[in-house]
């Protein structure tokens, strides 16, 4: 079977470079709001749904969007119920809003899940009798959706600049990513403004799930010279900025360079794909409802280090990006003091180092979940067995008494 999974693999990666690819437009800048406005201005949309959740709201980030739309030439619903992993119910009652007041274009603000549930919501419109499941894997929607603009409020998801949407089903407890090229959004917007207040644990955890983006992207067998550069880049803005965003919350400066590696690494990994980090994430998350970041941050060093000799090579070209160990270490060594990079931070971010769970019961139905996610899509460096999964969420797992 991993045989045939290579194969389908190396058919998707060739595939992958004939598709008409394409990046958002990118507004970016301190307070940078206002230019979207002209530039929505000039498009024909004067009806927008909002897609956001209770905690923006709450923490009064939606102002600075609602300024730009108190416009006569604008009007616009708000969907804010939007909850971390996003369900399947969520995204049919933003719809039935959309539908409602007559939208002709979303707006996704907020984290990868605002993002990902507006992306969703315009799949509903398009195709309103498919089911979300049929439409799970690669190339499945086939129609554009409405005009989406992205504004992320953390510096993690990279939601703004990918073709993936990631929905939650609690009736199965599967998460599972639905990726086209139609849901990468139109516009993106990043303003570090949006991102200054963000609590320290949501700084860390969101930035540690870029890292994962870049990692898995530039490890994986799928990358090309472009995503391998957007993912070292990626990781060297991670590497200088986001301790100091951590700790030094109103630099904008590295605030923005957060965005700037979020949207990097979403660019490498929308094109060269994910891991077996993301599919072990995915399935505390479905379980669980584990914030994603969090889950990415525990797992990656115990992943990378099951890879061992797969991945020295690559580990120890970013060793040396980041000028961790002398150049003249062995690839072993360098692979080690990465690996050990990524455990500091989750230290010096007091991250804990296993995932805590109510109960041992699902195990063996995750570590299926994890590795029907993974193949035959993944590109990995290593192909996981079932029993591999099993072990591996086991290790990260901590049951509470």
């Amino acid at each position: 079977m991993r045989l045939i999974y290579r194969i389908v693999q190396k058919i998707l990666f060739y595939i992958s470079k004939l598709l008409p690819w394409r990046e958002p437009l990118v507004i970016d800048g301190e307070n940078c709001l206002p230019l979207l406005k002209d530039k929505m201005k000039q498009l024909p949309y004067r009806r927008y749904l909002i897609v956001t959740d209770q905690g923006i709201v709450q923490a009064g980030l939606l102002k600075h969007l609602l300024i730009q739309l108190n416009d006569p030439d604008f009007s616009y619903t708000l969907y804010d119920q939007t909850i971390p992993n996003p369900t399947i119910q969520n995204v049919e009652d933003a719809s039935l809003l959309y539908l409602k007041h007559d939208c002709e274009a979303l707006i996704g603000f907020g984290g990868g899940s605002a993002i990902d549930t507006a992306k969703c919501v315009g799949i509903r419109i398009v195709k309103p009798k498919t089911s979300f499941r049929r439409m799970k894997g690669i190339l499945k929607v086939n129609r554009n959706i409405p005009f989406l603009i992205a504004i992320p409020t953390t510096a993690g998801t990279g939601s703004e600049t990918t073709i993936a949407a990631v929905i939650s089903d609690p009736l199965t407890h599967e998460k599972f990513a639905i990726s086209d090229l139609h849901l990468m959004p139109k516009i993106a917007v990043l303003d570090p403004l949006l991102t200054e207040n963000l609590p320290p644990f949501y700084t860390a955890t969101t930035g540690m799930d870029a890292l994962t983006h870049a990692v898995e992207a530039f490890i994986g067998q799928s990358g090309t010279h472009k995503t391998h550069q957007k993912a070292m880049n990626a990781i060297q803005l991670i590497h200088q900025n986001l301790k100091h965003s951590y700790f030094n919350p109103h630099d904008l400066t590295a605030r923005l360079h957060m965005l700037h590696a979020s949207y990097d690494a979403g660019y490498a990994f929308t094109r060269a794909y994910v891991g077996n980090i993301h599919a072990i994430a995915h399935t505390f998350g479905g379980f669980y409802q584990i914030p994603h970041g969090l889950a990415n941050a525990i797992i990656m060093p115990h992943l990378l280090s099951h890879y061992h000799s797969s991945v020295f090579k690559r580990l120890s070209m970013l060793s040396d990006l980041l000028n961790l160990t002398d150049i003249n270490s062995s690839s072993s060594e360098k692979s080690l003091a990465f690996i050990q990079w990524i455990e500091s931070l989750n230290q010096t971010f007091n991250l804990p180092s296993v995932i805590l769970i109510p109960h041992d019961q699902h195990f063996d139905a995750m570590a299926i979940h994890a590795f029907n996610e993974a193949n035959p899509l993944y590109p990995v460096p290593l192909i996981l067995s079932k029993e591999d999964f099993k072990m591996l969420i086991e290790k990260v797992s901590y049951v509470q008494a």
